[in-house]
């Protein structure tokens, strides 16, 4: 069964997925910022219980070393039990000696092998918790990375749109410009003429 991060993460691959590409381009997207913005806040909300989980796992690293070393003790209290009312059993002494250390020694084996058991499980518990919690943070990552390089995009195609529009204004005013001074030529030129008629007819 996922668990509901890796559900969260899963319909946010979807949502990439079903994200229209930007026109003229085959790997960038169109996101909404508002769906995606409710996704990752979703996420960012279940990520520290996933986190916590994983964490109490690890924790019951104590709990397994603390029940194997009980165990441990139980056993060597019972041969250590078991050796004194050998030993008080005077005509059996030296097999009690010898039976008592042969107790001691498998008891010692049995509780090192069950606290090797129990390291070994206690680290293969952290290793997959740790591995998980890298896993969920690098995907988080990922998308995060995917966000602000489609948001960075979008940014530079505005700004080059908005230069664009200013180049085309700058150069309207300039062919203004430019007319406005044909005009006042020929309004001087037509000025002379009238002076030059106006002289004749007093001749």
């Amino acid at each position: 069964m996922s668990s509901k991060i890796e559900q969260i993460i899963t319909e946010i691959e979807e949502y990439i997925d079903n994200c229209k590409f930007q026109p003229l381009s085959t790997s960038k997207i169109i996101v909404n910022k508002d769906d995606i913005d409710e996704l990752l806040s979703e996420l960012r909300l279940r990520t520290p219980d996933e986190i916590k989980k994983y964490q109490k796992i690890i924790a019951n690293k104590d709990a397994i070393l603390n029940d194997a070393k009980e165990r441990s003790e139980a056993m060597i209290s019972e041969a250590t039990a078991h050796i004194n009312q050998l030993v008080s059993e005077h005509e059996i002494m030296q097999k009690a000696y010898a039976e008592a250390n042969a107790i001691i020694e498998q008891a010692q084996n049995e509780a090192q092998a069950i606290l090797d058991s129990a390291t070994t499980e206690a680290n293969d518990y952290r290793n997959r918790a740790v591995q998980y919690t890298d896993d969920i943070l690098s995907n988080v990552q990922s998308i995060l990375t995917t966000g602000i390089s489609s948001f960075e995009n979008a940014q530079n195609t505005m700004i080059s749109s908005l230069n664009n529009s200013l180049d085309i204004v700058l150069e309207s005013r300039k062919e203004l410009g430019a007319q406005d001074e044909d005009t006042s030529s020929v309004a001087g030129d037509q000025e002379i003429s009238e002076d030059n008629d106006i002289s004749l007819d007093l001749l």
